[in-house]
C-alpha cells in the first residue's frame, strides 16, 4: 500500500487530465455533485458521503445517441474517457445490477466500452448522514473491490489500495508522488473506518431497518397486501426514485429525425410511470400506482435475488432524500418484514 498526500492529489488529478476527463465531488451546502475538476478547490470532498447523483450517469447517460438508421453499427463515440474520483462503496455495488444487465444480458456495447474505459477512483465514507443503511444490504462504507484505486482518508491524505490491472497502471505512471505508508497510518485507516461502520449502525437501529437477511419472500407474502396502497397514496409519480437509485437501469428508445436522418435515441424510463407498462391498445398490466410501487420492490427484493443472488438495494438512501412523498425505503421494507 502507498500514501498520496493532499498536495499529491491534485497533482496527480491534474495529470490525468492528459488521457481523462476527472470528475470529482463538489460540496454545495448539505449535498456534492459531480463537476469536472480544472483546478485544485476547497469546496472539493474526495471522502464524506456519497454524492447527490449516482455514478451510473457516467456509463449510460439520461439521454444519448444510439444508432443513425439503418446503418447496423453501433456510433463510435470521440471522447475522452472518465475518471470518476470519490465513488462509494454504495454505488460500486450498483455496478453489480448494472453489469447484469447490460454486460451479462445484453451485451450493450456504449455501456461496455464505458465500463473498459472509464476509471473508477474510490474512496471510503468518513461521514454518515440520516439516510445511510449500506450495512442493512450487505454493504461496508469502505470499498472493498470493483474499483481500480480507492482513496482511504489519513492525517495529511490517503491511503492507496489497487483494484485492478488498469489502477495498477495508472498508479505506475505516477510513482513519484506516492510514497511508502506506515503503520500509524493504517492503524488510523482501520480506526476510521470502524467509526463509521458504528454510526452506520446506529443509523440503521434508530430506524428499526430490518437486515437483508430477514427480506426472503417478503414479497411473496405481502403480495396482496394493503401495505402497497397505503404507501402509494402520497406518491406523485414523478420517478425520482428510479432515476436517483444507482441500480434502476430501464430506458426506452426513440427515433427522431435529426436534419436529413433518422436517428435513435436512448433515455432513461421508469416503472413508476403510468405509460411504462402500457401496450398497444392501451392495454396496462399495472394500471394503478399502488401495482407500480409494488413492482418496483418485486424487481429488487424478489426478481434480482432469483436471478443474481443479490438484493437490488444498495442503501445509499437517495430515494428517500429524493421523494416528495415522504416514501421511506427502510419504512416499507419494515412493514414488508413484519407483515404490518
Amino acid at each position: 500500500m502507498a500514501y498520496l498526500s493532499r498536495e499529491n492529489l491534485f497533482a496527480w488529478l491534474d495529470g490525468l487530465k492528459a488521457d481523462y476527463e476527472v470528475f470529482v465531488p463538489f460540496k454545495k451546502g448539505p449535498f456534492r455533485f459531480y463537476q469536472r475538476y480544472i483546478s485544485p478547490d476547497k469546496d472539493i470532498v474526495i471522502g464524506e458521503v456519497r454524492a447527490t447523483e449516482p455514478v451510473k450517469g457516467f456509463f449510460t447517460p439520461v439521454k444519448e445517441k444510439v444508432a443513425e438508421l439503418f446503418n447496423p453499427e453501433p456510433i463510435r463515440k470521440k471522447q475522452k474517457p472518465a475518471a470518476i474520483v470519490g465513488v462509494k462503496a454504495c454505488d460500486l455495488k450498483g455496478f453489480l445490477v448494472q453489469d447484469q444487465v447490460f454486460c451479462k444480458g445484453c451485451q450493450d456495447p456504449f455501456y461496455n466500452a464505458a465500463r473498459e474505459a472509464n476509471l473508477i477512483i474510490s474512496a471510503d465514507c468518513t461521514q454518515v448522514i440520516d439516510t445511510c443503511f449500506c450495512l442493512a444490504l450487505g454493504v461496508n462504507p469502505y470499498p472493498e473491490s470493483h474499483f481500480d484505486i480507492n482513496l482511504s482518508e489519513v492525517t495529511g491524505g490517503f491511503i492507496i489500495d489497487i483494484g485492478s490491472p488498469k489502477g495498477q497502471q495508472v498508479f505506475d505512471t505516477y510513482k513519484s508522488l506516492f510514497q511508502e505508508s506506515d503503520t500509524s497510518l493504517h492503524t488510523k485507516k482501520e480506526q476510521g473506518r470502524t467509526q463509521i461502520v458504528d454510526r452506520v449502525r446506529q443509523n440503521i437501529a434508530k430506524h428499526e431497518v430490518p437486515y437483508q437477511n430477514q427480506f426472503q419472500g417478503i414479497i411473496e407474502r405481502n403480495h396482496e397486501s394493503s401495505i402497497w396502497e397505503d404507501e402509494a397514496k402520497t406518491c406523485t409519480e414523478c420517478g425520482a426514485c428510479t432515476t436517483i437509485c444507482p441500480t434502476c437501469h430501464c430506458f426506452f428508445l426513440t427515433d427522431e429525425k435529426e436534419k436529413d436522418k433518422l436517428v435513435r435515441y436512448r433515455q432513461w424510463d421508469s416503472c413508476m410511470l403510468k405509460d411504462y407498462a402500457r401496450v398497444a391498445g392501451g392495454g396496462n398490466p399495472r394500471p394503478q400506482l399502488w401495482m407500480r410501487l409494488r413492482n418496483r420492490f418485486e424487481k429488487k427484493f424478489d426478481f434480482f435475488p432469483q436471478v443474481a443472488g443479490l438484493n437490488a438495494c444498495t442503501g445509499c438512501g437517495r430515494c428517500i432524500t429524493a421523494c416528495p412523498a415522504n416514501i421511506d425505503i427502510r419504512r416499507v421494507l419494515k412493514r414488508l418484514v413484519h407483515n404490518e
